[in-house]
């Protein structure tokens, strides 16, 4: 079996991010392989600590995948922070006879680091074209953890589990496994609450994760992390603002210093984002067309809404709420396609620290370490959701009643569509198929 037919079947994704399935970003040819070892979201530390436990692994398992496209080299993005994690991969990296292909570069502590258009620029010094992706010039990005499942798929082994960070105003911050399915809140009463009456959850990290709506939901693959903060954090508070009061506040307040713009990693790379003008167009209701559809080049990182504007205004909803508009009404952003992308001059002097965000955030006296744990979730009952990636939800290929083991494929693409497979992730008796999950009770 190849190796795209073995990542395809253990039903690998994006591990962190849109959960884009990952059989097809490697059905590609590259010039560059890169891995997203940045985790640039403040609090979470499942790649960090994952890099130094199974170094081995995420290195065959990335050298497999920049093979796979071709690439002529394997880059292993980190922040310069993580010496003693450096050294653990320069280590494996020569122990296994791969210092000809894989190298480690070093990426400044700055938000956003991970996001993948800001990595590539750190490691290769090319920039995505607007509204692209990496591969458009020449590179193929994986997180630690998808390495990782890439090398475990070589052996046979599918996604059946995901690392998480618990993280916040808890008293106990800890990284661990969870088994795919497993209820939220099963996973969060590990931070040592057992009431959350008072507290509100971001699902993911502290810029870019939302709260989390449903309580009752489940773990999917691309889950990272959860961090929990008291109800009336100001980061709570701001998460919590709708696109009407943004719109009302901004138009209200917004003074054009354009703040937004001068700090926005996507114009600092070439791009012609320019939230500032989103906000003019808006504000002041001006029909152009051509401005509106700019807001598709945002790639909502918040950094203009709760670092760079000195009003606390909301360019970032701004550009969603256009955005929304300009899909509804099929009109899309048009690139000129002969641009030749040039980073801003004045980029390397407005790079944001990362300890200045989280001070920013009000996150400071809770950025501290959350320690690999051995401790599991057993839950007695996973509701593992059919569709947990880009593309088609999964057609079931089980029945209520049936006995399953771990690892067992309960779920499978439809002809021809995008998407990833599921499978068990404990052992035991189906007791729900619906058309939203597939629910396993242990015996």
């Amino acid at each position: 079996m190849s190796l795209l037919d073995q990542v395809r079947d253990a039903g690998i994704i994006g591990a962190g991010g849109a959960g884009f399935p990952t059989h097809v970003k490697l059905n590609a040819e590259a010039e560059y392989i890169l891995l997203n070892g940045a985790e640039c979201e403040p609090l979470l530390r499942v790649d960090q600590q994952i890099m130094a436990m199974y170094p081995e692994e995420i290195i065959r398992g990335f050298e497999m995948a920049g093979r796979q496209v071709n690439a002529k080299k394997a880059i292993i993005g980190i922040k310069g922070k993580h010496g003693d994690v450096i050294q653990i991969l320069e280590d494996t990296i020569a122990r296994l006879g791969m210092g000809d292909y894989v190298s480690v570069g070093i990426l400044p502590d700055i938000y956003p680091a991970g996001d993948e258009q800001v990595l590539v620029y750190e490691l290769t010094g090319r920039t995505v074209p607007e509204t692209g992706i990496p591969i458009m010039c020449g590179c193929v990005v994986l997180n630690a953890e998808t390495a990782m499942n890439v090398y475990l798929a070589s052996q046979g082994q599918p996604v059946t589990e995901t690392w998480v960070t618990l993280a916040g105003d808890i008293p106990e911050r800890k990284t661990f496994k969870v088994p795919v399915g497993t209820p939220v809140m099963d996973v969060l009463k590990q931070s040592g609450i057992e009431d959350f009456s008072q507290y509100e959850i971001i699902d993911g990290g502290p810029m870019m994760g939302p709260l989390l709506e449903d309580r009752n939901g489940s773990v999917v693959k691309k889950n990272k992390g959860y961090v929990i903060l008291k109800k009336n954090h100001p980061l709570i508070r701001k998460k919590s603002c709708t696109l009407d009061q943004a719109r009302k506040v901004n138009r209200a307040t917004c003074e054009q210093c354009r703040m937004c713009t001068d700090l926005c990693p996507r114009f600092l790379i070439g791009h012609d984002m320019e939230p500032h003008k989103t906000m003019r167009i808006t504000n002041y209701g001006l029909d152009d067309v051509q401005g509106k559809t700019m807001a598709q080049l945002c790639c909502q990182c918040n950094l203009c809404e709760y670092f760079s504007c000195p009003a606390n205004l909301h360019p970032r909803l701004n550009n969603l709420r256009l955005r929304n508009e300009m899909m509804a009404e099929k009109i899309k952003y048009q690139p000129d396609k002969e641009k030749q992308y040039k980073a801003r001059i004045a980029r390397p002097f407005r790079l944001v620290p990362s300890k200045r965000l989280i001070a920013r955030l009000g996150l400071k006296a809770f950025d501290k370490p959350a320690p690999v744990t051995t401790q599991s979730v057993a839950p007695a009952e996973v509701k593992i959701p059919l569709s947990q990636h880009v593309g088609a939800p999964c057609t079931p290929i089980v029945s209520v009643g049936e006995t399953v083991s771990v690892g067992q494929m309960i779920g499978q693409i439809p002809e021809k569509a995008l998407g990833a497979p599921i499978h068990a992730s404990i052992s035991g008796q189906v007791t729900e198929v619906t058309d939203k999950y597939i629910a396993i009770r242990r015996v």
